[in-house]
């Protein structure tokens, strides 16, 4: 209370959340273990119910419980890139994404659909795939974009490599996605890869 929440470690911060520990550990020493066994709060977040309850302290309540503290997050952000200009607070576009895609083991390719204002009226997974590719179809992402009178997208997808980089494949995809939904009066606003807590942004990069 004095200090504020940012003055914890991931350790402490887990511990609160955790509020007790089990048999001969304090709730400290369990954030401490579920940290060391997961990597960090990252993996923590992106873990299966199966992989979570597997754990000796995580049980079904405990998952529901941070599955609901990971949704109020990602609705609190969603709420922020509804209510301004996303090229002005390109911050919480990308904690969102991160938030979203950060931890995931299978590559997601999803949508932030924007109004004419760059608000965000929807997003959503379009496409799903394995480890290392997923298969994006340009004329699926234009359905979606007239589906909710898109006037711009911002595009996103995660690296489980952990690499955030853009290959040479994902900057021929953004220029097809590009094209396609230029010819709808759609404008592309930038892509996102994320790996882990890191992500590229093509607009950064000067490549959109």
């Amino acid at each position: 209370m004095s200090r504020g929440a940012d003055s914890l470690s991931d350790a402490e911060l887990l511990a609160i959340f955790l509020r007790v520990g089990v048999r001969g550990k304090s709730a400290v020493d369990l954030a401490r273990e579920l940290l060391g066994h997961f990597g960090n709060l990252t993996r923590l977040f992106a873990a299966s119910r199966d992989e979570c309850v597997a754990v000796h302290g995580l049980g079904d309540a405990k998952y529901a419980q941070l599955q609901a503290v990971l949704e109020m997050s990602r609705r609190a952000l969603s709420e922020a890139m509804q209510e301004r200009d996303t090229l002005a607070s390109p911050a919480a576009v990308r904690d969102f994404l991160r938030l979203r895609l950060g931890g995931l083991a299978h590559e997601v390719f999803m949508g932030v659909f924007l109004d004419a204002q760059n608000r965000v009226v929807h997003s959503e997974e379009l496409f799903r795939g394995t480890l290392t590719q997923t298969s994006v179809y340009p004329r699926e992402v234009v359905k979606r974009a007239l589906a909710h009178n898109a006037a711009g997208i911002i595009l996103a997808h995660n690296h489980p490599s952990g690499v955030a980089e853009a290959s040479q494949s994902d900057r021929w995809l953004t220029d097809q996605l590009r094209q396609a939904l230029a010819l709808v009066d759609v404008k592309v606003l930038d892509h996102f890869i994320v790996a882990g807590n890191h992500s590229v942004s093509f607009a950064e990069r000067g490549w959109l």
